[in-house]
């Protein structure tokens, strides 16, 4: 299986320091990062499983940073960790797009509970809603996992439902195909190549060609309008 990906942004180098430490330890792969717009940077770089954002950071603070994020149709799962305290900080944070909020000082057992918890679900910033909408006539529905076209369900297996969601998560980033491989087949599985080719054409057929880009060498990337 390969490592879950964070992007870690805290300008503490202490801090930074030993939470990379201990997250390294317990097998997850991680960037760290100093301040705002090398955070942005990365995120629209590569593809990561969870962000952990401090708030007050140089060039960019943690809450104006996921709000673009969110804005470009980032989606990938973030977590607040600040010495904020207040309850218009945890509105504000919650606003901006984050998933949890943790206050300074943690144990860090704690911090990897609570990415335990995200990772292991769903999660989708879109207007808080169940349907994605892909085009117009075209929708995804989170929760029942069913491509609607002109409101009639279209027939996906197990595996390329699996991919369109990821896809739907992960828009406009490029995802390689051993990511793919690690999220859509099950650890007992033998992944294939062109079963991917073949889930991909498709998931083409329904919802357009123009949607999965094919990038050469890197893998794939879902469009959005």
């Amino acid at each position: 299986m390969l490592k879950k990906r964070v992007l870690l942004l805290e300008d503490d180098l202490t801090l930074n320091e030993t939470i990379q430490e201990h997250l390294e330890e317990l097998n997850y792969e991680i960037d760290v990062v100093e301040d705002g717009e090398e955070a942005l940077s990365l995120m629209y770089e590569k593809c990561y499983d969870i962000f952990l954002l401090d708030v007050n950071v140089p060039k960019i603070n943690g809450f104006e940073l996921l709000k673009e994020a969110r804005e470009r149709d980032i989606q990938t799962p973030a977590i607040f960790i600040t010495s904020l305290n207040s309850v218009d900080d945890l509105e504000e944070g919650y606003k901006s797009g984050g998933d949890d909020y943790i206050r300074k000082p943690f144990e860090l057992k704690e911090l990897v509970v609570r990415m335990e918890n995200i990772l292991k679900r769903d999660y989708f910033h879109k207007n808080n809603s169940d349907i994605i909408e892909i085009d117009k006539n075209i929708h995804y529905d989170i929760k029942q996992n069913v491509l609607l076209i002109d409101g009639e369900a279209q027939t996906l297996n197990k595996k390329e439902s699996k991919l369109l969601k990821f896809f739907l998560k992960h828009q406009n980033e490029i995802l390689s195909h051993e990511r793919i491989y690690d999220r859509i087949w099950d650890y007992d599985e033998t992944y294939s190549e062109a079963s991917l080719r073949t889930y991909i054409k498709n998931i083409r057929k329904l919802i357009g060609k123009e949607r999965i880009v094919s990038i050469k060498k890197q893998g794939y990337k879902f469009t959005t309008k």
